[in-house]
């Protein structure tokens, strides 16, 4: 009996070896990493919103702070704006070439300067695309980068 079973065992093993070698190998396909895949998978306005999130840490967020509400009495809040939503044409402006002098944010008068950052117009599409879909912010229409070119000084 125990001839048999080693028998057995012997003949499973070389069959086994025999059929690895027999099969062919696949390549591994290397052109979509994780990364290019979930890149692929969003949509152009939250691939917008993204890298306006990435502008915004670099440019904005020390001023605005990460939570978007800004300094009292210092640099105005983004979080809940009215000015973001009643003022869409001077935000855009605003981003593109800086902010100077008076505005009224929820209810507050804010007399600051906010430099121009030399962002793109794609860049500054994707901030503002980014600030107003943030902290409670809400917008039904996203800025295209068409819309930020046709903004002048």
């Amino acid at each position: 009996m125990q001839k048999i079973a080693a028998i057995l065992f012997i003949f499973l093993v070389m069959t086994a070896c025999d059929d690895s070698k027999n099969k062919e190998k696949k390549p591994i396909n290397t052109e979509n990493t994780t990364a290019e895949m979930s890149q692929q998978k969003r949509t152009p306005q939250q691939a917008s919103k993204d890298n306006g999130a990435i502008i915004y840490t670099d440019f904005c967020m020390q001023c605005h702070l990460g939570n978007g509400k800004g300094v009292p009495n210092t640099f105005p809040p983004l979080a809940g704006s009215n000015w973001l939503t009643e003022k869409r044409e001077e935000s855009i402006r605003a981003v593109k070439y800086g902010q100077r002098g008076e505005i009224g944010v929820n209810g507050k008068k804010y007399d600051g300067v906010m430099v121009p950052m030399g962002l793109s117009d794609k860049e500054v599409a994707d901030v503002l695309n980014y600030v107003m879909t943030s902290w409670g912010n809400t917008q039904e229409k996203p800025v295209t980068e068409e819309e930020v070119t046709n903004v002048k000084k």
